[in-house]
């Protein structure tokens, strides 16, 4: 099925936008809401007017504005007075304590600070793991599932042996990367890449002249990287547990480079992972991230929304580039952010 090539984004709090403005027309905006699904490719897509466009959410698609049950179902409020049921078993809570859930068509919703108040208004009870309704206890699991298998190298060398290309290996430097490096006009930088695969965006900036030191879990693929790249003599390969880095890494970098390795840790260790960047960065040093945003929770590589990212980082960073990347390959159009954000 073809992927749409025209782009409408979805803001924080549940409405479509129309360049940088909300959609006024309630009949638009609702009949947009209300078709979305989600193409083959794990893109969102959806209708504006008679046009089929990629849909790109800050926050989940659907933010509900109230909950309530009616008519002994349950009933999520969003923009343009669209409404959309859900049932209680697909609910889940993130570390942020907000109530997640997927209304009747599949798509996934959160739910708003006041919807979630007016939700625990309904119920009988609840606490950390489970809320009661009607006499009945449901459990709310958290939102991400963790797999432990690729917490060893084990298991990435045989998704390199067995794969021989593996889905997040492009071949090549990430097109956003291609395009955003020179105009960025960075001066002769020691450059860090987690994850770095095959090597191929650590290459691409050692081709530029920056120091490069590149990282990966799997023997296999730093083989790989040393055999494709070993021109280089600008580009150090560490094959190393990105968590057990020595300790003379701290502060020895002025750019962190991510790229596929953020969604391929268990998401319950992103709070770790930030931590490394910051220990590793040079005070005024740089984050430069290509980042996944779609939804998927249960395997890698692991989704993200820009709200989770934002969260994330704004303590510790300022931004001065976020937008999304429009000219993504087929499998990744309208799901990936590019940021450019200085550490503080």
């Amino acid at each position: 099925m073809p992927i749409p090539t025209e782009f409408i984004s979805i803001d924080e709090e549940g409405y479509p936008l129309s360049g940088e403005l909300r959609i006024q027309d309630a009949e638009l905006g609702g009949l947009l809401l209300s078709s979305l699904k989600i193409h083959p490719s794990g893109s969102l897509v959806s209708y504006f007017g008679e046009t089929e466009v990629l849909v790109e959410a800050f926050d989940e698609p659907y933010v509900a504005q109230q909950v309530y049950f009616e008519h002994s179902m349950w009933t999520i409020l969003l923009p343009y007075q669209t409404e959309l049921t859900f049932k209680l078993e697909s609910l889940s809570v993130d570390e942020w304590d907000r109530f997640h859930g997927y209304a009747e068509n599949g798509i996934p919703f959160v739910m708003s600070r006041k919807a979630q108040a007016l939700f625990f208004e309904a119920l009988e009870g609840f606490d950390d793991d489970s809320i009661t309704f009607q006499g009945k206890e449901y459990a709310v699991p958290a939102y991400w599932s963790e797999n432990k298998k690729i917490e060893k190298p084990d298991h990435w060398n045989k998704v390199y042996n067995d794969e021989k290309n593996p889905g997040w290996n492009l071949g090549e430097a990430a097109p956003a990367l291609v395009d955003m490096l020179p105009r960025l006009k960075l001066p002769r930088s020691r450059i860090l890449v987690l994850g770095c695969g095959e090597g191929h965006d650590a290459a691409y900036f050692a081709n530029d002249g920056h120091i490069v030191t590149a990282v990966d879990f799997s023997a296999e693929a730093i083989a790989r990287a040393k055999n494709l790249y070993s021109r280089y003599d600008n580009i150090t390969w560490i094959e190393s547990d990105l968590f057990k880095l020595p300790t003379n890494f701290e502060s020895s970098f002025d750019i962190i480079f991510e790229h596929t390795c953020y969604c391929a840790i268990n998401p319950t260790k992103r709070s770790d992972l930030l931590k490394l960047w910051k220990k590793f960065l040079v005070k005024g040093g740089h984050l430069m991230g290509i980042f996944f945003t779609f939804e998927r929770r249960n395997a890698t590589p692991y989704g993200a929304t820009e709200w989770e990212i934002r969260e994330r980082l704004k303590k510790d960073y300022q931004f001065i580039f976020w937008g999304r990347w429009h000219q993504s390959t087929q499998g990744r159009q309208g799901k990936e952010l590019f940021l450019y954000a200085t550490r503080t």
